[in-house]
């Protein structure tokens, strides 16, 4: 028995993840109480539980999504990695934020929008 199932978390952690490196799609953020104060957590589509925001990696999503407008993130895609960080004069494990290419979406043009030909 792994003995981490028996005291399950409301949010995801590093040891969640283990050697996978997902890639997930931001669903939202909220502002919730999280030890002895309220901290934004960040949720994804089709994934249960969020993850608490640090400080590193509020400011590497304020980066790669260019806002920090958190409803500008929703259907954004992050990559999900394990990394070993200093933590109270410590190495451990910490999920970190990694930017992925975002889908390419071609803008709808409307019947009678720009009937001129492109000359290039």
């Amino acid at each position: 028995m792994n003995i981490n199932d028996a005291f399950p978390s409301q949010y995801l952690k590093a040891d969640d993840l283990g050697t996978s490196k997902p890639v997930v799609t931001i669903s939202h953020v909220e502002m919730e109480e999280v030890g002895e104060g309220k901290k934004p957590v960040l949720y994804f589509q089709g994934k249960a539980r969020g993850m608490v925001l640090n400080k590193t990696n509020k400011e590497r999503l304020v980066e790669f999504m260019g806002a920090t407008e958190t409803d500008d993130w929703a259907g954004k895609r992050v990559r999900l990695v394990v990394e070993k960080v200093d933590y109270a004069g410590k190495r451990v494990p910490a999920i970190r934020i990694h930017e992925v290419e975002q889908p390419k979406t071609e803008p709808v043009r409307e019947p009678g929008e720009d009937d001129i030909e492109d000359i290039f």
